[in-house]
């Protein structure tokens, strides 16, 4: 009889140049030993040195993409990535509630690392509404957290204060992300659990260009280690330090003029 192997489902943005969206996703879930499927939002068209342009998939074609994966595979775990406007989200939510997988993972991907915005202003609302009840594990960044709760993030107990109140949003987890804060030696992430619990995990903070796509590589290793049986706690340990690593790892690489990709495979070659 054959092991049931683990699978893992990406819903999100394109990233030609293979460093962000769903190639890392795709990429993250493979390194991590889990078999990845995927479901496309939006295509924009991107590099390492930024995003060109941006064109979302029609709606009828990103719900029947969920269909398509839910009636064939046995998906566990989700992750999602970049919904662009709110009749995305709405719809994936919908879609959702009604498989009803057992973990989501959320990045909640607003703006990308040139600076483009990749949701909507009017989506954070929906975001909000629709998105955050349903999700497992979210993983904002500093300056995500802010727009999430409309304030500025400016030391650790301001992240600390922001993950508690994203957690009446409903997640059962929130995960504020401390690379852009302005400590230079360390990058500290304050996971805030629904039932009070909080942690604070340390890496050090490594001086290189190759970020792009860290968010969707940190949060794509949370949902691969869900899909692997780990606890929440756990999982956000592993994917901290496989990021680290990979970003370590990507000194080796000289990949493209901008900001380059992590080294996804840094434990295989």
């Amino acid at each position: 009889m054959k092991p049931n192997f683990p699978i893992a489902l990406s819903i999100a943005g394109f990233d030609g140049s293979g460093g962000a969206g769903m190639q890392a996703d795709l990429k993250t879930f493979s390194a991590r030993g889990v078999y990845a499927c995927t479901v496309l939002t939006s295509l924009p068209i991107q590099n390492t040195t930024g995003v060109k342009g941006l064109y979302d998939l029609p709606l009828q074609s990103i719900g029947e993409q969920i269909d398509s994966m839910f009636e064939d595979l046995d998906v566990k775990v989700v992750k999602i990535g970049m919904l662009h406007k709110a009749e995305i989200i709405n719809l994936v939510a919908s879609k959702l509630r009604e498989y009803k997988p057992k973990f989501i993972v959320v990045d909640p991907v607003m703006v990308a690392k040139s600076g483009h915005k990749l949701l909507q202003e009017d989506a954070i609302q929906a975001l909000k509404s629709e998105i955050l009840p349903l999700t497992s594990v979210l993983t904002p960044n500093i300056p995500e957290a802010g727009d999430l709760i409309g304030k500025e993030i400016a030391s650790l107990s301001d992240m600390e204060l922001a993950g508690k109140e994203i957690l009446g949003y409903g997640p059962e987890v929130v995960v504020v992300k401390g690379g852009h804060s302005q400590d230079k030696e360390k990058s500290a992430d304050c996971i805030i659990e629904k039932s009070g619990k909080i942690t604070w995990i340390e890496s050090e903070r490594i001086a290189s260009k190759n970020t792009h796509g860290t968010g969707c590589t940190f949060s794509a290793a949370i949902a691969a280690e869900l899909a692997k049986g780990n606890n929440s706690l756990d999982a956000i340990r592993i994917a901290k330090t496989y990021l680290t690593g990979a970003i370590k790892a990507s000194a080796l690489l000289e990949i493209g003029k901008g900001k380059g990709p992590v080294h996804f495979f840094y434990e295989w070659w």
